[in-house]
């Protein structure tokens, strides 16, 4: 079992809780749950069709979804493809998908309760 702490801060995600409530937090995680392999497929589909613009709003988004939960090292990987632009190595998004899958494994757990 990964270690949250390494992925998701975990002051971040109970200050979250406490201002927007826990029941919303829960909600949130989920639809960031269903969101976000979309979103990493848009990046491969950007990268496909070499649209630079959407690219880095794809990656703005991850980031900035990754960051209101305190996915840390998940934004920063975002928002280095997001100042980078394209043109990517395939590599870097089959990275940022594997972070994101550990990523989303920490999140679960904690949006069902389990505190690192």
């Amino acid at each position: 079992m990964s270690d949250i702490r390494t992925l998701v801060d975990p002051d971040t995600f109970a200050e979250l809780q406490q201002t927007a409530g826990a029941e919303f937090v829960h909600e949130l995680v989920g639809t960031f749950l269903e969101e976000a392999p979309r979103m990493l497929a848009g990046l491969r589909g950007a990268l496909a069709q070499a649209d630079a613009q959407a690219f880095r709003r794809t990656a703005h988004s991850i980031k900035s979804n990754s960051l209101s939960f305190g996915a840390q090292p998940l934004a920063e990987a975002a928002r280095a493809l997001e100042l980078g632009g394209l043109p990517v190595e395939p590599a870097a998004l089959d990275a940022l998908d594997a972070l994101y899958q550990r990523s989303a494994a920490a999140l679960q757990e904690l949006r069902h309760g389990r505190r690192p």
